[in-house]
Order: structure tokens, then sequence, then C-alpha cells
């Protein structure tokens, strides 16, 4: 079924223009056993681990292939989200930690079948482990964080059983082994595809699959549509609802609006937060809207840069910034803040969380003249194109503010391609952007955007502490121990503001009245073997 992005959505409008006298029982049924996505990304392979892959490409393998382990999953406000507190077996049946944290053995389900017919068998889940540490690919820099660096530390220790060897008892290690990059492979039909100068078969693998998972790639046209099938021989989980899946590149936020309000599509995560609430009113659909927990927009000064090396002078814009305004003008106040709390030491080890940020004039006066800056300086905003809609209203009233005490600034609208390269290479002063961490462990997010001079280090910070706390954090067993860790950690981010939280924005999905179980995943796509149609 390969069919043009026109195409596509012609046939979607064609199922709900057509006379109900010309739509057969079996055409009904087909429709109601069929799921369609509508999106503004696209994805652009089917081998998640390729740089570049893009976000709808991590989702759409998350339904294709399995991982040894999965997250669990939790009701929190009558909204279904990820828990990465529990981790259950996927395509392993069951899993052990021994006592001194070292080793991970694995029980891979018995009878479990690749989408060929053939057995699954614990020689495949090794070559994929080690594909993963050993292909140049988006996984091996995931699997360092969980000290899955060599393919001497997957070791096949009997029919089905798989054990992860371990130096030092990694907190994340397997965590790791159920994020998107930890696709288990069909390594007998990958081979066949491998060459001299591809030998983990990543080329024939963006455009075909070697998997296992609940749904089969029926057909792929990259950036404009996939076809999915449900895979009737899945027995890593209770089989989906959905025999059939679409997920289709819709590039216009309002059309995806219009299909969806029309009951062309069933579903789509990615409209306009100023497009929700007009939707929400006339009643033709339904809304969940679930703060992004692992997620944060932020504000960043480049530390290294003057004059926001000075703490105080970030202090000052800390305190100069309208953060309620900010808020409601940037999402609707469509989200969960993370400023305005009004604590000296952290209430708990969570993260992110409310920091005590709240907007006081006088007192960033006064921060800049402790600065030596009484009359203010010139510097630049940047924020990417991309996020335009949200980004610009937040630059308004930042250079608004600011203003007030004597910071003038420059709004800069960049191309993401620039933002992320200048960005990458420590050359913007004051900007906003977001992040998300797959693993949302408190440490991890100080190790991943507080450390190290690599490209997620937003703030290009430096602080000893910080990278002590973190890596100690990173193989503390003692329970207590870690948590003063991280307590310590936020508190010396809350004093030094190498950035300024925001706020976690909401994925809102939109969707047909009849669709349920939608749920947040980490990965921020869309797992179609939750949902169903009532």
């Amino acid at each position: 079924m390969h069919v043009t992005r026109r195409q596509g959505l012609m046939g979607l409008a064609a199922i709900a223009a057509a006379p109900a006298g010309f739509i057969t029982p079996a055409q009904a049924q087909s429709r109601a056993e069929t799921m369609r996505q509508v999106t503004g990304g696209a994805v652009n392979t089917l081998d998640p681990t390729m740089p570049g892959s893009t976000r709808e490409a991590f989702g759409i393998s998350m339904n294709v292939y399995d991982r040894l382990v999965a997250f669990g999953r939790k009701q929190v406000d009558g909204n279904w989200l990820f828990d990465h507190t529990q981790i259950r077996g996927e395509l392993a049946e069951r899993y052990e930690i021994s006592p001194d944290g070292l080793k991970i053995t694995l029980h891979l389900r018995p009878g479990a079948l690749w989408h060929d017919g053939t057995p699954v068998t614990a020689e495949d889940v090794k070559w994929s482990l080690d594909r993963a540490v050993s292909a140049k690919s988006l996984a091996v820099s995931q699997f360092q964080t969980g000290s899955l660096t060599s393919t001497e530390q997957f070791r096949i220790a009997g029919a089905g059983v798989i054990e992860v060897l371990l130096e030092k008892p990694d907190r994340l290690a397997l965590s790791n082994l159920a994020v998107p990059y930890a696709i288990m492979i069909n390594s007998k039909l990958a081979k066949q595809h491998a060459t001299a100068e591809d030998p983990w078969a990543q080329k024939w693998l963006q455009a075909n699959t070697a998997a296992s998972g609940a749904y089969k790639v029926e057909s792929f046209r990259p950036g404009v549509q996939v076809v999915l099938t449900r895979n009737e021989e899945w027995k890593n989980g209770p089989l989906p609802f959905f025999k059939r899946v679409i997920s289709q590149t819709v590039p216009e936020a309002a059309t995806r609006a219009n299909l969806i309000e029309k009951g062309d599509a069933d579903l789509s995560i990615d409209l306009q937060a100023s497009d929700i609430a007009t939707l929400q009113s006339r009643g033709q659909v339904k809304v969940a809207s679930i703060p992004q927990s692992n997620g944060f927009t932020h504000i960043s000064f480049n530390t290294r840069m003057a004059p926001f090396d000075n703490v105080k002078v970030r202090q000052a814009i800390a305190a100069a910034l309208p953060y309620e305004d900010m808020f409601k003008a940037s999402l609707f106040s469509r989200g969960r803040t993370l400023y305005g709390a009004d604590w000296t030491t952290p209430p708990n080890a969570d993260f992110p969380q409310p920091l005590p940020l709240k907007q006081d004039l006088a007192k960033a006066r006064a921060l800049l003249a402790e600065a030596g800056l009484a009359n203010g300086f010139s510097t630049s905003f940047s924020f990417g194109t991309s996020t335009a809609s949200t980004s610009e209203p937040l630059a308004a009233l930042v250079q608004e503010a600011l203003g007030k005490v004597g910071i003038r600034i420059e709004i800069q609208k960049l191309p993401d391609a620039q933002l992320n390269t200048m960005q990458a290479e420590k050359k913007l002063a004051f900007y906003t952007d977001s992040g998300t961490a797959w693993l949302p462990a408190t440490y991890y997010f100080f190790y991943l955007y507080f450390t190290r001079d690599q490209r997620w280090n937003f703030a290009n910070w430096e602080n000893p502490r910080i990278v002590e706390l973190s890596n100690a954090a990173r193989f503390e067993r003692d329970g207590a121990a870690y948590e003063t860790q991280c307590k310590e950690m936020i508190s010396i981010l809350a004093d030094q503001l190498p950035l300024l939280m925001l706020w976690q924005p909401n994925m809102d999905a939109v969707m047909g009245k009849a669709i349920e179980g939608f749920t947040y995943q980490f990965y921020r796509q869309v797992d179609f073997r939750d949902l169903k149609r009532a």
C-alpha cells in the first residue's frame, strides 16, 4: 500500500464523506479496528538507533520491536503515564538482579517468535546487545549511561538465558534495556543483509524490520505514512485492540485538528495549544492533558560568557522575570509550573520540581548593582523557529521585563539547524529551549544536563561539586544517601541558576470520544498497544 500524502488525506476524508448506505458491515468493522494517527512530524527510518532518527521513528519502533524489559504504567489524575520505577519483562519473561547489583539475568519467554515465525534465541539477543554497544549509532552513548559499553558484558548462560555483567552496580543499567534504542533484532535475518562495510545491517534495517513486536510494518513511505498490522502471534503483553494502525504525516496543525474533529482521524498529539481549547469547547473531541513529567522548558545562560559567568547577573535576571505572565502567554497555562516554590531546602529529592523563582524587580536591580552593572547591559535572546508559537510571546515578555531593570534585549529567531549548531558550539549567550530525559532519575537529569562539555549541557556549566555528586549518586545503593545527594544537587542548582526551569508543557492528546487508554510515554509518542475504541 503506497500512497502519496494527498491520496492518503483523500482516503481519510472519503470514509467520513461516504453515505451511510455505501459502508458495508465489513468496512465499518475494519474502520472500528483501525487506528488513524495524524502527526506533524515524520517517520524517517525504521531503525531508531540511526543518527537523525525522529521522535516519530522512536514511537513506531516501540510498537514494532520488543525490548527485553519495559516500564510499567500508572494512573495520575485520571490519566495514564509511564512508571519508570516499575520495570516488567517484555521479550524477557522475567529477570533477576544479583544481591551485589553486578549481574542482571534475563529469561526469555518460552515460545517467543520473530515476525517471520522463527524462534527468538539467546544468540539473537546477544547479537542485538552487541550491536547496541558496537555499531556507530545513537545506542552507544545512551547505553553508556547504564555502564553498558562492551560486548563482553553480555553472556549467554543457557537456552533462553542472557546475563548482563557490570563492574559497578549502575542504577540505570536495567532501565537502559527499556529505551527505544534497545531493540531486539532477528539476527539471522539481519545478517543476511549485512556486508563487510555494514556488519550490523544498518542500511537494510532503515527501511526493513527484523522484529518480534506487537505490530508488523505493512508499508513504509519515509516522511509520508507508515501502516502497521497486528502481530497475532505476539505473546509479550496483552494483544492490542487495533488490528491496523495508520500513522500519517499531515504538516498543517489546522488540518490535523479538522481531521480529528470530523472523525476522519482518531488521534493527534501535536496540535497547537491555542487550538485545543477551541476544539474542547465545541465538544466533538476529548483531550488527555498530561504534563510531560520527564521534560522541561528552560531559559539558559552561557555561564562561560560575560556577563552570565557572574552568578549575581543570573540571579538578577531570575528575579526580574514575570513567570506567571510567561506561562499564560506561552502555553495558555497548559502544563505544570517549575517556579514559585518557597523552600530554602528542597522538600524532596524529585526532579524536576518547582524552584524558588519569583519576580522581584527591586531585588533584581540590587543584584545588578552588586554585579557592577547598575546601568544594565545589552545582549541577545534566542529561540528556534519551530517553537515560535510558544517562544515568541515568551521572548517579548523577557524583553519587556528586563528592560525595566536596564537590560536591553535583541530577540533572535533562528532556524532550528542554526540554533542547534550554535548551542552545540556554545555560542548562544541567552536563549530558551527544552529538554527531556528518558530515564527521569534525579541524578540522571543532572548528569545529562549539568555536567561535562557536551551538547546537552545547555548552560555550559562547570561545577565540580555537581560532577562529584552525580557520579556518586549513579552508583549509590543506600536510599537515604542517594536522597541526600540529590537534594544537595537541587539546592546548588537553585542557588547558582545556570538555567531557569520554567515549566513542563502538557502533552495534549486530542482524540475521538471513543478512544481510550492513551498513555504518556517517556519518549513522547503514541503507544498503540494500550489504545482501544470503546
